[in-house]
């Protein structure tokens, strides 16, 4: 593909935004549909080069941030940022790993070996500051990094760590043993998430941390590693401006991960063992040690999500919220003749593309309830983008009366099921099988549970607010060529395609799968926003005492 396509939408729109926003659509008699001939073009011009990636920051990520805002205006929806605009602005902070730094393990004789080449490790800090070094580390293998009270769980018990350098396993014990008492079994928890050993890691007052990689209970290969956090770390501004985080955070590969046990004496495999049973207990890697300089570069950049809804006829301050995120990973710096723009079409120009298509429906034929629809940034650095609109939201918490997330769809085609990543845990499960099974589809829980996608996509950061969430990347069980099909599609995107230059838009793809997606949420939304319901958790869910605080505000 080539860089040097020219861009076709000049800062010249910005003007548009300042014209009175457009009313709703007059309502119609029959049923507005959703229409794959709109998204197909909404996904291919959001997944083109002239958005170099639509990294949060950049000229391509601004470009394609106004695009979403002109097809929204498009579309019938008013503009819902603080400004008059469809933008709510976000700083973050971009810092980038700068020649000089490195990261060494040494052994008690003196021999060191470097992590410095990202095929076999990646490394950086969240700390805001030039330079951070870490001297004389001593190395600490902690299971699975978690301390987990409601499981009696506590992988750093009997040892103090601060100042060490802590090695852990990716996900948590109930996938390495399949045990379904432990944990949640299979299915992977909040716990296993790396995200989540980052925090308890530095919350122990680490000094680095290091994860050790492996593809299945990753549920991802080293590229995608080595492709997210081989380049710049962009984060919210954080108060402390990072002070609170580990100095070090890293992934290394399988191979070196085993050869690093080897230098400590200690047998890979077993210690895989033993990091799952009930009461495992710390140990040092005997004789190893790190030794680390971070030299960043650091700069402050701004972004947006963009926001548009469309107005209740009834109740216009209670909404059905809408969301996808439209950013993806940019361009990296490849060998001349190779394709170095992740164009993200699948992730998640897609997920974009419907929201916007669901949107004009609803300006179409206003429903009594309100629709707020929010492309959300920086999902892919970390869930950005909703974890700022959520502790500062453009539509009050207590009236979002749900929410509706959508990243990622497949172009499968029309399935008999829609697959939801986190079944069973909230009444929009109950709403959506009303809605399809007269179609004679059905409700599928997560095909992969222990690959962690409840807590990867922007909903989590609304869900953990108390605001009920449904979350969706599309069905698998092929109407005419069965589950096997889909389930092989979506196999080959994440080892081929996922967060890869060759998520791309092809005009062979089948479109009818995701307008068929559009039309089922187009429904739901509509079947929520002209009802007096106010969906909740199910009791025992931890969102649950937070949803019933928040519906109090409402009577």
């Amino acid at each position: 593909m080539s860089l040097a396509k020219s861009f076709l939408f000049a800062t010249s729109t910005l003007a548009l935004l300042a014209c009175t926003p457009p009313a709703p659509k007059a309502d119609t008699s029959v049923a507005p549909s959703i229409s794959a001939a709109d998204i197909g073009r909404r996904i291919e011009r959001l997944a083109s080069d002239d958005f170099e990636g639509r990294d949060p920051g950049t000229k391509g990520g601004r470009l394609a941030s106004q695009y979403i805002a002109d097809e929204m205006k498009a579309a019938g929806l008013v503009p819902m940022g603080k400004d008059g605009s469809y933008f709510q602005p976000i700083t973050l902070t971009k810092t980038t790993v700068a020649d000089g730094s490195f990261m060494k393990i040494s052994s008690a004789d003196g021999t060191a070996t470097d992590y410095d080449d990202q095929n076999n490790a990646v490394f950086w800090t969240k700390r805001y500051q030039d330079s951070v070094s870490i001297n004389n580390s001593e190395l600490v293998f902690v299971g699975y990094g978690v301390v987990a009270p409601e499981y009696n769980w506590d992988d750093y018990a009997g040892i103090d760590v601060k100042g060490k350098t802590v090695v852990m396993f990716v996900n948590d014990p109930g996938f390495a043993t399949k045990d379904k008492d432990l944990f949640k079994g299979n299915a992977m928890t909040y716990y296993g998430r790396w995200t989540y050993k980052f925090e308890e890691a530095a919350r122990q007052g680490v000094a680095g941390v290091i994860i050790v990689h492996e593809t299945a209970p990753a549920s991802y290969g080293w590229s995608v590693i080595s492709g997210g956090w081989g380049g710049s770390q962009i984060d919210l501004v954080r108060p402390d401006k990072g002070a609170s985080r580990a100095g070090l955070e890293s992934w290394i590969s399988l191979d070196s991960s085993k050869a690093l046990f080897a230098r400590a004496g200690l047998d890979f495999d077993e210690m895989k063992t033993a990091a799952a049973v009930q009461g495992f207990k710390p140990r040092m890697m005997n004789g190893l040690s790190m030794n680390a300089q971070i030299n960043n570069t650091i700069e402050t950049i701004q972004s947006r999500n963009v926001a548009g809804a469309v107005k209740g006829t009834k109740y216009p301050d209670e909404y059905v919220m809408y969301m996808a995120h439209w950013d993806h990973l940019g361009m990296k710096d490849v060998p001349e003749g190779e394709d170095g723009i992740y164009n993200g079409a699948v992730d998640n120009a897609t997920g974009t593309a419907t929201i916007i298509e669901i949107g004009e429906a609803f300006a179409q034929k206003p429903a009594e309830r309100s629709i707020i629809v929010v492309a959300v940034t920086a999902e892919e650095s970390g869930l950005l983008g909703s974890a700022y609109y959520s502790e500062d939201p453009l539509v009050p918490l207590h009236k979002t009366v749900a929410g509706l997330n959508i990243d990622a769809i497949k172009p499968v085609g029309r399935t008999k099921d829609m697959m939801v990543v986190g079944f069973g845990v909230s009444d929009l499960d109950d709403i959506l099988a009303e809605i399809i099974n007269p179609k004679g589809m059905y409700v599928a829980p997560d095909d992969k549970p222990e690959a962690g996608y409840y807590y990867r996509s922007d909903h989590i950061s609304l869900a953990k607010k108390g605001v009920p969430m449904l979350y969706t990347h599309g069905g698998v069980d092929h109407e005419i060529n069965g589950k096997s099909y889909g389930e092989a599609m979506n196999a080959e995107y994440t080892k081929e395609r996922y967060h890869a230059p060759s998520d791309e838009y092809d005009h062979t793809w089948d479109i009818s799968g995701i307008e068929q997606t559009g039309q089922i949420f187009y429904e739901l939304g509509s079947h929520i926003a002209n009802s007096r319901t106010w969906p909740n958790w199910y009791e025992g869910t931890e969102f649950r005492g937070l949803r019933d605080e928040m519906l109090k505000k409402n009577h």
